[in-house]
């Protein structure tokens, strides 16, 4: 499942692909909407009077995880674009409309997508530009995204049960690769709620995209099935990555993991020479 946030305004709205379309938190939308202090009440209440009423609104919300303030991925209910217009029909707002116009922009966008691959690949590398990141390292990360697709697609055809199972074979890839999990990595380089790979360096990336492809293989290889094989075969996976690692640091003398990020500069700003004082 991807996950992502998207801004109305100055007003952060989180969304996650589900069934191949995108869903919108719910509470964001209040929150967008109304400048309530307690966006997660006003839903709740909202909610009630839409059941009570019997409107069949509520019916269209799903439970999705979703990243919350504290970095943890939490069940939020979520509706698809349909679902999000009735419940903005349901909230006297100034800002409905506007905001009707942006997210069907952001529909479009994903149908889009959808029709040409192509143009979410460009999307990707414009945000990564404009957030100031280098071609060199960004061809990387483009690269990456498409090899984690590929297993993830794997992982789907092999009866993986979506995306609780997805991120624990994750995190064994991650722990057999770098001796972390990604959520203990994110710890160690001082994130909260930002993507890691995109505080990744080079060799970060590389051999991140060496455990996630050497795991691809090994699954078609082997024909693992099922949750338990395909976490054998993540294992050994993130293994090859985790020794040709550790090869390098014996001979650089230098570890590939580092505690470096782009919270405060960006990518393409690091990579430059520091003059000698």
């Amino acid at each position: 499942m991807e996950t992502k946030l998207v801004v109305f305004k100055d007003k952060k709205i989180r969304r996650t692909l589900h069934n191949d379309e995108w869903w919108f938190s719910v509470v964001d939308v209040c929150c967008a909407l109304t400048d309530s202090a307690d966006a997660g009440a006003y839903w709740r209440k909202l909610k009630q009077r839409l059941s009570a009423e019997g409107s069949e609104v509520v019916t269209f919300c799903h439970g999705l995880k979703l990243m919350a303030p504290d970095g943890k991925r939490r069940a939020t209910d979520c509706a698809n674009t349909e679902g999000i217009f009735r419940i903005i029909q349901s909230i006297p707002s100034p800002k409905a409309e506007p905001f009707k116009r942006w997210l069907a922009k952001v529909g479009y966008e994903r149908v889009q997508e959808i029709e040409d691959p192509e143009l979410a690949t460009k999307r990707t590398r414009a945000l990564y530009q404009a957030k100031g990141y280098s071609d060199v390292w960004i061809e990387k990360r483009m690269r990456g995204i498409a090899i984690r697709a590929e297993l993830t697609n794997e992982w789907k055809n092999r009866d993986v049960k979506g995306e609780p199972e997805y991120a624990i074979l994750t995190a064994e890839i991650s722990k057999a690769a770098f001796g972390m999990t990604p959520s203990e990595y994110k710890q160690f380089k001082g994130l909260e709620r930002e993507n890691l790979r995109d505080h990744m360096t080079d060799l970060e990336l590389i051999f991140s995209m060496l455990g996630e492809a050497a795991t691809t293989e090994i699954t078609r290889k082997q024909d693992a099935q099922g949750f338990s094989e395909n976490r054998v075969a993540a294992h050994k996976g993130g293994r090859i990555a985790g020794e040709a690692r550790e090869k390098l640091e014996q001979e650089t003398n230098a570890r590939v993991s580092t505690p470096e990020n782009y919270l405060d500069e960006p990518e393409s700003k690091k990579r430059l020479p520091r003059k000698k004082s």
